[in-house]
């Protein structure tokens, strides 16, 4: 018997009925406070012990046509969909994973309903967004190798798992590393279903396991979440690069 049903008959049965939306209320409470959940990523980068390089993954299909012009922390634009801090810490390999300051870090990924800004029309992507610039951007980090995006936690398309690209620049503009952060796939289930913005969608069609992109293995690109829906969520994760 439902929780719910079964204090409904008892309280009926003691002629406690008009007490019953009390109860629920506090009941409601209780499950509100308990609803932030939590995964655990890697713990890549966090000593030097444990440092190695992430792995390097595909820039493409769809990357960033001018990162230098989309400088921005908020990178939501107009698009609606619960929403995502993420913290990324770049640590240097060649310097037992000490924070790595004054590095560019380009971000991109897609919105709710598995699309990408920047392109479309044609077979790839069907919608056409050619001409607009959301959930991309550009940050440099700070003395603790940390940067910050606000977003919104991303969608899918078919063939893929949840993902975010992230591409790592040395101060002087050379490439040192081309990634990608995966998501906990008990948490997706939960926003895909749940929230407003992602269940028509439903959820996605490919695992992280089963991903080709994440074939050579995603145990150091898994990002920690936490968070809710109706709070948002935040993603945190090293990337270790040899710089």
């Amino acid at each position: 018997m439902e929780r719910k049903e079964f204090l409904k008959k008892g309280l009926i049965s003691l002629g406690l009925f008009t007490a019953l939306p009390i109860v629920m209320a506090c009941e409601k409470t209780e499950v509100a406070a308990t609803d932030t959940t939590t995964s655990t990523g890697t713990t890549n980068g966090s000593t030097a012990s444990d440092c190695s390089v992430t792995n390097s993954e595909t820039a493409g299909p769809f990357p960033i046509k001018d990162p230098a012009s989309l400088v921005k922390m908020d990178i939501t634009g107009d698009r609606p969909g619960v929403k995502l801090t993420v913290k990324i810490n770049i640590k240097n390999k060649n310097n037992s994973c000490a924070a790595l300051a004054n590095t560019i870090v380009d971000i991109w990924h897609c919105d709710a309903k598995g699309e990408y800004s920047e392109y479309g029309g044609t077979g790839m992507q069907a919608a056409n967004w050619t001409s607009a610039h959301w959930l991309r951007g550009r940050q440099t980090t700070d003395a603790n190798g940390l940067v910050t995006f606000t977003s919104i936690f991303p969608g899918w398309y078919s063939g893929r798992a949840p993902h975010i690209h992230v591409h790592v620049y040395n101060a002087s503009g050379k490439s040192l590393l081309v990634t990608q952060i995966a998501f906990d796939k008990a948490i997706c289930d939960t926003v895909y279903t749940t929230a407003t913005d992602y269940k028509s969608h439903g959820k996605q069609d490919t695992t992280n396991a089963s991903d080709n992109v994440f074939g050579d293995g995603f145990a150091n690109e898994l990002g920690t979440l936490t968070g809710s829906i109706a709070d948002g969520y935040m993603l945190t994760h090293n990337i270790v690069v040899s710089a």
